[in-house]
């Protein structure tokens, strides 16, 4: 890591700090497999600390009830992000693996943005709602809602998309006046540390305002979910995980916000050119190694465009050599650990037996054949995959294997694509492709998801809420949902 990129530490009460004992562990280059550097490994003592600075700045200072102190603290950290980006975007390359291209939109540069927002948000927002005069049991009444921050929040966030995920929750937590202890995931603890040094040195938010605990296991994180001056969980990452965190969270009923899991579909409707659809959904499942929850990973095609659909993504596929995260030109860099590899590798090894086959790829690059340099032999690479040969019951096609793999299946009409789309346990994300628009619309309101793209449309933006149905979370991130995730409701009432 260069010299600019400095040292991670913790933030605890406005102080920058190694853990209580000294100890640390190593941050791994994914891109390599070699040690880059060291983060602190957050301690108990350090998380009772963390978490009683939370409570102490909620409970004793203004901060909860001064949204002009906030909107202004949002803008100077904004600043200092703007200004750090370079060395932000450093860290990010080199911990995540994201390829740089993805650093000038939802992995960095987008997520940044996503403050002003907020400021904006907050200039703008109603606190405050006057219901009126009503005669409740005849009594003439005023009745008034408030809005008020929530608390302490723990945020817990994974390695995908660090940059994005901490400012998703973090942001709006501040905006809302509730205080935060993050824990950035073990994999990614130097991207959550940068954040909390900016926070100390370049802003006024107060001590105790902002914690952040690297760790280099889960149990800070079960620590700080479990205790009860703890008030809300925001947690993204796996549902198995996020299930132990409502499980957590059950004994003092906090509130929780889960995003999960997907196994998204695009679904080809037999009026739209095949093969533009299979090439869009190829590449979008390789973006960054296909490491993000909402990449549709299922293709689903009418039964008579099958083999053409399964070439076009074999085309498009293996035209994305995955190389290094720092070429401007990267698509597709590597998976995050071997054991994440590990794990891609045993989903392909049960694409086979259940008796699937590769359209292409399948399992590692041939070392330097494939292009990568003799410095990147040792990275956590996968070829970019299409399976076929499977339907929609194979594990392969159920289950999130976070990796550059695309399953292709076939439909038998619309009917049945909604049919095979909603038959998951998730329900993140998706996407439609028809010619006729009112056909479309129509399929993408029966699919039950959180969000639907048709015919290429974004919906990821500052504004737009972002979460999903089933087993893929509770509740919404971003816009003005996933900023009210962070209050709580008060009913006032007075006589009139």
């Amino acid at each position: 890591m260069r010299e600019s990129a400095p040292e991670p530490l913790l933030l605890i009460d406005g102080a920058l700090r190694p853990a209580a004992d000294g100890g640390t562990f190593p941050i791994v280059n994914p891109a390599t497999g070699t040690v880059i550097g060291s983060a602190p490994d957050a301690t108990d003592a350090d998380a009772d600390e963390a978490i009683a600075a939370a409570r102490r700045a909620f409970d004793e200072t203004g901060w909860a009830s001064e949204p002009t102190f906030r909107a202004h603290c949002l803008r100077q950290l904004k600043a200092a992000l703007d200004s750090g980006f370079e060395v932000l975007r450093h860290i990010t390359i080199t911990e995540a693996g994201a390829p740089r291209m993805w650093t000038d939109g939802p992995q960095l540069r987008t997520p940044i943005d996503g403050l002003d927002y907020l400021d904006g948000l907050l200039r703008s927002y109603a606190w405050e709602l006057d219901l009126g005069t009503a005669k409740p049991m005849g009594l003439p009444t005023r009745r008034n809602l408030r809005r008020e921050a929530a608390g302490v929040v723990a945020a817990i966030t994974p390695w995908n998309f660090p940059n994005q995920i901490n400012l998703a929750k973090l942001g709006p937590a501040l905006a809302a006046g509730c205080t935060v202890v993050l824990k950035p995931a073990p994999d990614t603890p130097w991207t959550g540390a940068e954040l909390g040094r900016l926070i100390a040195t370049q802003t006024e938010i107060p001590p105790g305002v902002v914690n952040v605990l690297t760790a280099g296991g889960a149990a800070i994180g079960r620590r700080i979910t479990a205790d009860p001056r703890v008030d809300m969980i925001s947690f993204t990452g796996s549902t198995a995980t996020g299930r132990e965190v409502m499980t957590a969270a059950a004994p003092t009923l906090k509130k929780v916000f889960l995003e999960l899991g997907g196994k998204s579909a695009a679904i080809v409707l037999d009026d739209y050119d095949v093969t533009a659809a299979a090439s869009l959904t190829a590449f979008t499942a390789c973006i960054h190694a296909g490491q993000g929850c909402a990449l549709t990973s299922r293709l689903i095609v009418p039964r008579a465009r099958l083999d053409e659909a399964v070439e076009a993504c074999a085309q498009t596929m293996r035209g994305i050599a995955v190389g290094d995260p720092a070429d401007p030109a990267t698509v597709c860099g590597p998976v995050i650990s071997a054991a994440q590899r590990a794990r891609i590798e045993s989903y392909l090894a049960s694409a086979l037996a259940d008796g699937g086959k590769f359209g292409c790829g399948g399992g590692r690059p041939a070392g330097l054949k494939a292009g990568l340099p003799a410095e990147l032999a040792g990275g956590y690479w996968i070829e970019p995959t299409v399976i076929t040969g499977l339907d929609n019951s194979a594990r392969a096609a159920r289950e999130e294997i976070f990796g550059p793999v695309l399953v292709v299946l076939a439909h038998d009409g619309d009917d049945d694509a909604v049919g095979i789309a909603n038959d998951s346990p998730y329900g993140l994300s998706g996407a439609v492709f028809s010619a006729g628009l009112p056909r479309a619309r129509d399929v993408a309101r029966r699919i039950r998801t959180g969000t639907v793209g048709i015919n290429g449309g974004l919906w990821y933006a500052p504004d737009v809420p972002f979460g999903g149905y089933k087993q893929s979370g509770v509740g919404r991130e971003m816009g003005v949902a996933g900023f009210e995730e962070y209050l709580e409701i008060k009913a006032m009432a007075e006589p009139a």
